[in-house]
C-alpha cells in the first residue's frame, strides 16, 4: 500500500510547500515512486516543480469533483523522478461546489484509492488555512500528518489551533488520524528564540519531532523561482542537506532500508 502523508499547518510561510517538494524531490531520488499531490489553489506547489497553473487541464480540482484520478491528470516530471497531480486557481471554487455534496469530506481519500499501490509515497500538500480541502486533506492521511513548525514565536500559536482541528476531526470524521512528525523550519542558530521554539515544540509533541531541522536559506527561498527542488538547484547548500537529512529519517522511520 501507498504510504500517504498530509503537510499541514494553518498558518502560511512556514515552509509547508518548500517541505512538501523538497522532500518529495529527495525520497524520488532515494528510489521511492512519489507523487505530490498539490490541495492548495495558490498552486505553489505546482509552480516550484515547474508546471504553469494556468496551462493545468486537470488536476485535484477534478479529482475531488469527480472522485477519480485518470492518468491524463498526474504530470511526470523525468528529470526528478518524480510526479504531481497539480493544482490550478479553479480549485478555489471546490470548496463552495462540494458544500451540498454527501461525504464531501472523504472526496479526496476516495480519489486516491484509484492510485493506491502505484507509487510508496503520496504527499499531500494542503492550503494555509482549516477549510474543507485541508479536511480533505487530513481525511486522506492514511499514515499521518507531518506538520512543518517556523522557528518563531507566532508558530506556537497556530499549534494551539491545529490540535483543537485534529481534535475534532478525529472525533467527528476520522479517528485514526494522528501527526506522524513535526519539522522545524526556518532555525536560525544564531537567535535564542529558535532554540527556544525547538523546546516548546519538543514538549508539546514528545518524541514526535524530527531530528533533521531545516536552517534559514537563501538557496532554499530562490530555487521555487527556478521550479527546482532544492536537491536539482543547490544539491550541497545547508538546505539541500537539511532536507536529504529528513528523507532519510522519514524512511529509516518507516522501516525502509536507506543506503
Amino acid at each position: 500500500m501507498t504510504c500517504i502523508y498530509t503537510l499541514v499547518n494553518q498558518k502560511g510561510g512556514v515552509g509547508k510547500t518548500t517541505t512538501a517538494i523538497n522532500l518529495a524531490a529527495y525520497l524520488a531520488q532515494m528510489g521511492q515512486r512519489v507523487l505530490v499531490v498539490d490541495l492548495d489553489p495558490q498552486a505553489n506547489a505546482t509552480s516550484c516543480l515547474g508546471v504553469d497553473k494556468r496551462m493545468v487541464q486537470e488536476g485535484t480540482y477534478e479529482a475531488l469533483l469527480n472522485e477519480d484520478i485518470p492518468g491524463t491528470s498526474v504530470l511526470f516530471n523525468g528529470r526528478l523522478q518524480l510526479s504531481l497531480l497539480p493544482s490550478s486557481p479553479s480549485l478555489a471554487g471546490a470548496e463552495v461546489e462540494l458544500v451540498e455534496e454527501s461525504s464531501r469530506e472523504f472526496r479526496l481519500r476516495n480519489a486516491l484509492d484509484s492510485l493506491d499501490g502505484k507509487y510508496d509515497y503520496m504527499l499531500i500538500d494542503c492550503p494555509p488555512s482549516l477549510g474543507l480541502l485541508t479536511v480533505n486533506g487530513l481525511i486522506a492521511a492514511r499514515d499521518g500528518m507531518l506538520v512543518p513548525v517556523q522557528c518563531e514565536y507566532l508558530a506556537l500559536e497556530g499549534l494551539g489551533q491545529l490540535t483543537q482541528t485534529i481534535q475534532r476531526v478525529q472525533s467527528s470524521l476520522f479517528p485514526g488520524l494522528r501527526v506522524r512528525g513535526v519539522i522545524l523550519t526556518m532555525f536560525d542558530p544564531r537567535t535564542n528564540l529558535s532554540h527556544d521554539v525547538v523546546k516548546e515544540v519538543n514538549n508539546h509533541f514528545p518524541g514526535q519531532v524530527f531530528k533533521s531541522v531545516v536552517p534559514r536559506s537563501i538557496r532554499l527561498a530562490e530555487a521555487p523561482s527556478y521550479g527546482l527542488p532544492i536537491s536539482t538547484y543547490a544539491p550541497v547548500s545547508a538546505g539541500a542537506q537539511a532536507y536529504e537529512a529528513l528523507a532519510k529519517e522519514l524512511l529509516k522511520g518507516d522501516g525502509v532500508k536507506v543506503n
